[in-house]
């Protein structure tokens, strides 16, 4: 079953648990390392915001681990593909492709190959937010950086954790507004 069709059962099961005046805003899918397909559900209502868990099945989930790890690696993904290559890799592979055609600098096909891979390697939403898939964004953005010619450190990398602050916000506001008990 596809992805959305997922997405899309498992939003109609979340809805089972909104409360008066509230409506699911939204689902993501997450796997954190060494578990099953956790499902984010976000609750909308005049009220703000509230938050749900849900397995493969449609059953609330309540172990505080494995939410709050589900959120800040669905917000970690998210940060990482919006960093990588600047945030705009299809128009850094243009400004690339330009440079090469009007100054050829040295390395400008690495450079290519690279913002290419990169692009390879972003997946299209909607998608599950892995571990894996963090670990690639982030090689293929540190393999861009090297050779873009920043060999000291990745700016791919200070970003992610200068964005932490604000992943630990989000765990932090989904366990504040968990439509469940925690354990």
């Amino acid at each position: 079953m596809p992805l959305s069709d997922d997405l899309e059962r498992i939003a109609a099961a979340a809805a089972a648990f909104s409360s008066p005046g509230e409506r699911v805003a939204g689902v993501v899918a997450a796997e954190p390392l060494g578990s099953a397909r956790i499902y984010l559900c976000a609750y909308e209502s005049g009220g703000g915001h509230a938050w749900l868990a849900l397995d493969d099945g449609g059953r609330p989930v309540g172990d505080r681990r494995l939410v709050l790890e589900a959120a800040s690696l669905a917000a970690l993904c998210e940060l990482a593909e919006e960093t990588a290559g600047g945030g705009d890799v299809a128009g850094l592979r243009a400004r690339l492709a330009e440079l090469r055609a009007t100054e050829a600098p040295e390395g400008i096909e690495a450079a290519e190959a690279a913002a290419a891979a990169l692009a390879d390697t972003l997946e299209p939403e909607p998608r599950v937010a892995t571990t894996a898939y963090l670990d690639a964004l982030g090689a293929a953005a540190r393999r861009l950086e090297q050779a873009l010619g920043d060999e000291n450190g990745s700016p791919f990398a200070v970003a992610l954790q200068q964005a932490m602050p604000a992943v630990e916000q989000l765990a932090a506001e989904v366990e504040r507004g968990y439509k469940g008990p925690l354990a």
